[in-house]
């Protein structure tokens, strides 16, 4: 949210209540900036300024940032009306205008980061800033030198004009390889190992950047970022 806005609007996205409601609230005299009634819903506020409504506080609480361990089952959307969404597993106030920086497939786990700043998410998103995701995928077939080398060369997927970009490509066994990759196309890790001949069993996202998952946090779980991970996308 940009300061100075409107009264009505910043009632409306701290409260989730669509801006028809807030306008009554307003006419009704149950809205106070700094100790005083307005009943204009055009009313310009800034950020420092103690907004009230029916006599309580209503803060702003600025740009957020949020790690998830993501389980299986739940898809990467705001609402969803046939499974369950990462946001199911947030309880913090205000997140009808989060999103995911990088969304994972329902049957993939591991590190999801929400947030409300679009330019930050931007950054992730974006292949031109070479953001890189590095996934733990474990595989049907042996992982062999070849396949490794394919993958970080670059390949063809199915309906696409371009090959991938280079991946970053690591044997940790013989069915299980550490990828790194700074795009975000449709199932992209599976589609890059079918079209080198294997096939994805499990895949699991462990670092976006430099922003490593915490080993603390069971599936499920999540927890604000420190401000040094989220400075770590600003920087690079």
């Amino acid at each position: 949210m940009k300061f100075p806005c409107r009264i009505d609007k910043f009632v409306s996205h701290i409260n989730e209540l669509p801006r028809s409601k807030v306008k009554i609230l307003i006419k009704k005299g149950a809205v106070a900036i700094n100790g005083e009634v307005t009943k204009k819903s055009d009313t310009q506020i800034h950020a420092d300024d103690l907004i009230e409504v029916s006599g309580k506080h209503l803060k702003y609480l600025g740009k957020r940032y949020f790690m998830l361990n993501k389980p299986q089952g739940y898809i990467c959307a705001n609402h969803d009306e046939l499974h369950p969404t990462v946001f199911d597993l947030l309880n913090e106030p205000n997140l009808k205008n989060f999103h995911v920086a990088g969304r994972l497939d329902i049957d993939t786990t591991g590190l999801v980061l929400i947030t409300n700043d679009g330019d930050w998410s931007h950054q992730i998103t974006s292949p031109k800033k070479e953001k890189f995701k590095t996934y733990l995928v474990e595989t049907k077939e042996i992982i062999t030198e070849d396949c490794l080398e394919k993958l970080r060369q670059g390949v063809a997927l199915h309906n696409e004009k371009q090959h991938t970009r280079p991946a970053l490509a690591q044997a940790i066994d013989k069915y299980a390889l550490r990828l790194s990759i700074c795009e975000g196309k449709y199932h992209q890790v599976k589609r890059m190992l079918a079209a080198v001949g294997n096939h994805v069993v499990e895949l699991h996202r462990e670092k976006i950047s430099d922003i490593i998952l915490d080993p603390n946090l069971a599936m499920g779980e999540y927890r604000h970022l420190t401000q040094q991970e989220v400075d770590i996308i600003n920087a690079k």
